[in-house]
């Protein structure tokens, strides 16, 4: 069946999640930070999502705004830097303005061209969501912008993807579903949505009931993948 609709995760599929760490560490008075950004943005991401699956089989939602303040705090203390309480706010200042990735404005513009629809599927909050594609310049590409907090979930629950059929009136197997998450991607297709994982870090296939079909270096290939 053709595409008709290609829809994105956020956070480290659109927008460069390690950014924030990165342009901290590289200003001045910042030498502590820089010796560790990179193990600093590693656990804060992954802190980020072990926070929004418990917090799924808890049945404790709270907005990703709070669960990314709440994995930096873990972040920032395992990193010994939990007692500046500036770099703290800076940190999470940066969160809103995430550059994306280079590839991302002429790959969306290219789908647009070519007829097809272009979403964002995220567990950010529409706040936040707001403000990354605001300051990327990439809302003028996309026709939907969808926050798992309208269902009150965290992916990978089935109804986090079913906003998609609801937004866009398509079955799933006219979606291409790209993230750089290997279980949202793996559950996407679990879901039956044609999915595409970005894999910039080379990493291994996660052994769940369902795998991606397609896995990229990165999202230069989306247009193809799509028929665009």
């Amino acid at each position: 069946m053709t595409i008709t609709t290609c829809v994105f995760d956020a956070y480290g599929t659109l927008f460069d999640v390690a950014a924030a760490a990165r342009i901290a560490a590289a200003e001045p008075g910042r030498e502590e930070l820089a010796r560790n950004w990179p193990g600093l943005a590693e656990s804060w991401r992954r802190k980020q999502l072990e926070y929004s699956w418990l917090r799924a089989v808890m049945g404790r939602h709270a907005d990703f705004w709070s669960v990314t303040g709440d994995a930096l705090d873990w972040a920032l203390e395992a990193a010994g830097l939990d007692g500046d309480g500036e770099l703290r706010e800076r940190l999470l200042a940066l969160y809103w303005e995430l550059p994306a990735y280079p590839e991302v404005p002429a790959m969306l513009a290219r789908l647009r061209a070519a007829g097809r629809a272009t979403a964002i599927l995220s567990n950010g909050s529409p706040q936040m969501l707001d403000g990354a594609v605001g300051s990327a310049g990439i809302g003028e590409f996309l026709d939907a912008v969808l926050s798992v907090e309208s269902v009150g979930v965290f992916k990978p629950d089935r109804r986090v993807y079913d906003l998609v059929g609801a937004r866009f009136g398509t079955r799933p197997e006219e979606v291409l579903f790209v993230s750089s998450n290997g279980w949202d991607a793996a559950a996407a297709a679990g879901y039956g949505f044609v999915t595409a994982w970005v894999n910039r870090a080379g990493l291994p296939m996660d052994r769940l009931p369902s795998r991606p079909q397609h896995v990229l270096a990165d999202l230069s290939g989306i247009a193809e993948l799509a028929g665009a």
